[in-house]
């Protein structure tokens, strides 16, 4: 099985059923399938087997026909956030040697002046209106045939590429095959209920692994709904214009929408799951979430890695959690039925419950390594099990909860702290909208704790506050030394922090 066959058997069982809205452009299945086969036609007729086909766009509808199109060319997409500097594509397009590059046209000029230095790209198709040196999207389609064109793929053949988005160090390309990404889909099928007549609403940027929920949707005939980039009020609008009953988005995401001024204002009532993922979910603003959006919520844990999540925490147990099981707010829940998922120590023995270890991941959707980088393949892979890098703790339940990243955690004087513990109490400071918890560098201790803060508009707090609210809830040595308030976190396009570039910001502070 193929990752295009997802639109070949809706394309040919029901194409009049809609795949895909986008403004006032409406795709069906039929319709989906012919773009998918032309732009596999034209992409082979411009390139290799095997080779890497590069896209930097926002959620057009476009992008999810490579989704599926270069794959079924018998070529890798190479997904690239389209937030980036235009130096990093240049890096991340040269790392993967694309050949072909389909870029939108807001980006096309940025991109130029880094062309020069990519020089593994031998064409360039623009979504918009192309140039004299570069065509248009539609006019390279339109000239292809839209007979599908039996190729000599398998299974195990890269779908995609993803580069990690660098959050802890520099970034690595996922290779993801046929094979990884619809059994991402299948797990996320069976766990998550999907029905033909889901309406899904993508929040996350499609560059992002999170639209796994694409193909997810797509297998069981479902639609998904696109806006160009996530704005909270534009998300709550098409939730009441289309009906929406699924979305997801990372806990950022969420935040923005429970403390925009119009949060009540808006029909959501449709809604009947809803995802939070990429991110670990402060418990005060899920409990807020639930209590505006209702018991639709849920959450999976997963990354570039494996394709899409491999750890689900259903609505009934987030229903169990808000009726006097507060504990579970904080879980990322059990592993999927298709995953294989344990925590161990350093020597790969797995932890008695309540034990922090880290996350180690055996299954059919995980990647099949790292382009250009054995040494990170070999490292990623010890023992037989994907490392993830996350630390986490499972109870007698079966329920996991992660506790840190690696690379998070700080010690201090001897003494181990998971910034995510230190972050959860101070999210319950009324004044504050975002918090994380950083280590810096202090010649006594090693590291000192440290506190990055972001003020609900209007609020107020001093360091004494903020550091007093932890002190009165954890040990003395988890409390921050330092607070600093800042008006905006870094984040990645999927809405994660970025805590190196605060480590970097305030290390000499």
């Amino acid at each position: 099985m193929l990752f295009a066959d997802v639109i070949r058997w809706h394309g040919h069982k029901t194409p009049a059923r809609t795949a895909v809205i986008s403004g006032d452009k409406v795709y069906t299945y039929g319709l989906l399938l012919e773009r998918v086969n032309r732009l596999a036609n034209a992409m082979a007729g411009l390139g290799q087997h095997g080779d890497r086909v590069g896209i930097i766009a926002e959620n057009l509808p476009e992008y999810i026909e490579a989704y599926y199109g270069v794959p079924d060319a018998g070529m890798s997409l190479n997904l690239l956030n389209y937030r980036l500097h235009p130096k990093e594509w240049a890096w991340i397009l040269n790392n993967s040697e694309a050949r072909i590059l389909i870029i939108q046209e807001k980006f096309l000029e940025l991109m130029e002046a880094q062309l020069s230095d990519v020089p593994s790209i031998e064409h360039v198709i623009v979504i918009g209106n192309g140039t004299t040196q570069y065509p248009s999207y539609e006019d390279v389609i339109s000239s292809a045939s839209p007979i599908a064109t039996v190729r000599d793929i398998k299974e195990d053949d890269m779908a995609w590429l993803v580069y990690t988005s660098g959050t802890t160090g520099f970034p690595k390309g996922a290779m993801l095959s046929h094979r990884n990404l619809l059994i991402a889909a299948m797990n996320s099928v069976i766990e998550y209920d999907m029905i033909p007549e889901t309406r899904n609403l993508m929040a996350f940027p499609l560059c992002h692994i999170a639209g796994y929920q694409t193909q997810a949707t797509h297998f069981r005939g479902g639609a998904m709904i696109l806006f160009p980039v996530f704005e909270p009020e534009i998300w709550m609008q098409e939730v009441e214009k289309h009906g929406i009953t699924n979305s997801g988005f990372a806990p950022t995401m969420l935040n923005m929408i429970l403390e925009h001024p119009n949060v009540d204002k808006y029909d959501l009532s449709t809604l009947r799951s809803v995802l939070y993922g990429a991110a670990a979910m402060p418990a005060e603003v899920l409990r807020r979430g639930i209590e505006r959006l209702g018991p639709v919520v849920y959450s999976g844990f997963g990354m570039t890695e494996l394709g899409g999540n491999v750890l689900t925490f259903p609505k009934s147990d987030h229903v169990r959690a808000i009726n006097g099981e507060e504990h579970l707010l904080v879980s990322c829940g059990k592993p999927m039925v298709m995953s294989e998922v344990k925590v161990v120590d350093e020597n790969m023995v797995e932890c008695k419950p309540g034990e922090v270890g880290e996350i180690i991941v055996r299954g059919e959707q995980v990647l099949m390594g790292y382009f250009n980088n054995e040494e990170g393949t070999v490292k990623a892979f010890e023992g037989g099990w994907f490392h993830t890098g996350d630390l986490a703790k499972r109870d007698e339940e079966g329920f996991f909860y992660i506790v840190d990243r690696m690379k998070d955690m700080i010690l201090t004087g001897g003494e181990n702290v998971y910034s995510r513990e230190v972050e959860e109490v101070l999210y319950t400071h009324p004044a504050v909208s975002e918090a994380a918890v950083i280590g810096l560098p202090d010649p006594k201790w090693g590291e000192n704790v440290a506190a990055v803060i972001v003020l609900k508009q209007g609020q107020s707090a001093t360091e004494a506050e903020i550091i007093a609210a932890v002190k009165d809830r954890l040990a003395g040595f988890k409390k921050p030394k330092r607070v600093f308030f800042i008006d905006e976190m870094p984040k990645t396009v999927s809405g994660k922090l970025i805590k190196r570039e605060l480590r970097d910001r305030f290390k000499d502070s």
